[in-house]
């Protein structure tokens, strides 16, 4: 469409608007008492035959998404959250003049009507309308007369056409919402506490990742966005609440992918007198219970291939992981110059051992799990709130949990000797100077936390908007999140 062609649309539908108003009527009322959900309607109604006149009046309202004129009839179709209902409006039933304002209505317009409910001859249940209100006139045309809105740069930037347009969307974050609130009932049903910890914190901390730095101008400090609510909910835990969890959003200043978003939604839930295997155990029972719950089943499809979320899931070391799928053992590449050197990639100097190997299981090893798999047995240089591992030296207590080629969740038996947490984040201090901003910087609050004494712990993180990519079928995290981060 032409830019003079989209500025008379727009021309025309303000003089439709100016009618409204010469006609005496509110383009905008306050409210809409008393209406029906179209599902509702329909449901009472399924069972009629065609021709059918009934006594049944109701009372809908929605958005107009199409319409078809015969004379002094008009067809319109009107959805709403729910579902879709064809109207049927007749000048003889309105009256010359509401039928002729009516039939003026454009498509995008929202709209509220009473009749009873009609069969037409073929089988289709109608609403007869004998009373309408115009609720809110559109003022721009809607996308692609309904019939779908495939540019994918329009659909993330513009969410609210997307959901006009496409009922796919729209399923979507229908099993995103029933996924949370499934989430929240496996957590209460086992017997956990739900908190609110600080989004806004004087020192970020519980992963490795950028913060986003502001100021709070009263108390003329920095403080930056959580990227993490590890460390709160494990003083949660040094206060007695022995099963805590949250589930809100964490930021993390850091590049945009298919599987990144600078705000993202984490569920993270400490359980005392666990460890990791134990959390092994519950993750598969929550995910599980969850895709039965909102999907009918504990089996997904993706790229076409069935992948089936029951327990037991398939469970493999890091190490084991890494050595079968590229060749490298890290065991024996135990230096930052050895590993670059078998990996052939350059050397950083702000890169240690650590980073080498995780950007080494990042490209070769994670794309390849597609079953539900827990990669267990991490480097301590790369997870510095994780506990030693009680049998190989070297490694510590953790897995990652993977799914369709994507890490869904993270898991540790949790460090709670005061000392040793000390002496980990004086190593992390060494990263930072080194230049890499993305190291665990100095906690000494939460150290004097766990000096007071935390039993031992298993914690879990379980990215939300991951888990739903994975029950909805979708590859990036743009799809699952309402309204992603954008470039200008």
């Amino acid at each position: 469409m032409t830019e003079p062609e989209a500025g008379n649309l727009l021309a025309e539908r303000r003089q439709k608007l100016d009618r409204l108003r010469a006609a005496g009527i509110d383009p905008f009322p306050h409210d809409f008492a008393g209406r029906e959900e179209i599902a509702s309607v329909l449901s009472g109604h399924g069972d009629l035959e065609p021709g059918t006149e009934t006594d049944s009046v109701h009372r809908v309202a929605g958005r107009v998404i199409a319409r078809r004129g015969h004379g002094k009839a008009a067809f319109i179709d009107l959805r709403d959250s729910t579902g879709q209902i064809q109207l049927h409006a007749k000048a003889d039933v309105l009256g010359d003049a509401a039928f002729s304002l009516l039939d003026d209505l454009d498509l995008g317009d929202i709209l509220g009507v009473d009749g009873r409910a009609v069969v037409t001859r073929r089988g289709q249940l109608s609403i007869e309308v004998n009373q309408w209100q115009v609720l809110a006139k559109s003022l721009r045309p809607p996308p692609d007369k309904f019939h779908g809105l495939e540019d994918t740069e329009t659909r993330y930037r513009r969410r609210e056409l997307d959901l006009m347009a496409n009922e796919e969307s729209r399923e979507i974050f229908r099993v995103r919402a029933r996924t949370v609130s499934s989430v929240r009932r496996w957590l209460d049903d086992h017997g956990f506490f739900e908190v609110e910890t600080p989004v806004l914190q004087p020192l970020y901390g519980g992963a490795l990742a950028r913060p986003f730095t502001t100021h709070h101008h009263a108390l003329d400090r920095e403080l930056y966005l959580r990227i993490a609510t590890e460390l709160y909910l494990k003083r949660c835990v040094v206060g007695g609440i022995d099963k805590v969890y949250e589930l809100g959003k964490d930021f993390r200043n850091e590049g945009i992918s298919h599987k990144h978003n600078p705000e993202f939604t984490m569920l993270e839930w400490y359980e005392a007198y666990a460890d990791y295997g134990k959390t092994a155990t519950d993750l598969e029972s929550l995910v599980s219970g969850v895709a039965a719950e909102v999907l009918g089943g504990a089996r997904i499809e993706r790229d076409g291939e069935e992948i089936n979320l029951a327990p037991p899931w398939h469970r493999v070391t890091l190490r084991d992981a890494i050595l079968e799928q590229s060749g490298i053992d890290i065991e024996k590449e135990t230096t930052r110059e050895s590993l670059a050197a078998a990996m052939e990639v350059e050397l950083d100097d702000a890169v240690g051992w650590g980073k080498l190997v995780d950007t080494l299981f990042s490209k070769r090893v994670e794309p390849n799990l597609i079953e539900p798999t827990f990669v267990l047995d991490y480097p301590v240089e790369l997870s510095p709130f994780a506990k030693a591992h009680r049998e190989k030296a070297g490694v510590v207590e953790r897995w990652e949990a993977f799914l369709g080629g994507v890490e869904i969740a993270n898991s540790f038996t949790e460090l709670n000797d005061p000392d040793e947490q000390r002496r980990r984040f004086e190593q992390q201090a060494g990263e930072l100077d080194r230049g890499d901003k993305e190291t665990q910087p100095y906690d000494e609050t939460f150290i004097e936390a766990l000096e007071q004494g935390m039993p031992p712990t298993g914690g879990v993180g379980l990215g939300i908007d991951r888990l739903v990519m994975m029950l909805t079928g979708t590859h990036s995290l743009r799809e699952v999140v309402l309204f992603p981060a954008m470039r200008d």
